[in-house]
């Protein structure tokens, strides 16, 4: 049996806030850590039926690059639970419930700005 390794680095601050976020794998084809502004990392318990998560994100991070990296990341889950259920009608739903999500960010974001 063969093994990859994902090693996550976070660097922070004195009040515990993520400064820098690295990370690299095996597996990967990139030679050095690659830096991220935000992660999400989630694991089902299996025996507790629960998820476990580590949501992260640096002092960095724009709220319209939260808005985009949620956006995606929702769709991506989609792409994920119809490989796994193929419950398409479902998938349709989260991909528009992203796609709607977006749009109202979108919306809220230029009425801030126009203010």
């Amino acid at each position: 049996m063969s093994q990859s390794r994902i090693t996550i680095d976070v660097a922070l601050d004195d009040k515990r806030v993520p400064e820098t976020i690295s990370w690299n794998a095996t597996e990967s084809t990139a030679d050095n850590a690659r830096k991220a502004k935000a992660m999400m990392l989630s694991f089902w318990d299996g025996a507790d039926k629960s998820a476990l998560r580590i949501d992260l994100w640096t002092k960095e991070m724009m709220v319209d690059e939260m808005a985009d990296f949620y956006y995606q990341i929702i769709m991506t889950m989609a792409d994920s639970f119809d490989r796994a259920t193929h419950q398409h009608e479902l998938v349709h739903e989260m991909k528009e419930f992203a796609k709607n999500f977006y749009a109202k960010f979108r919306e809220i974001q230029f009425k801030e700005n126009k203010a």
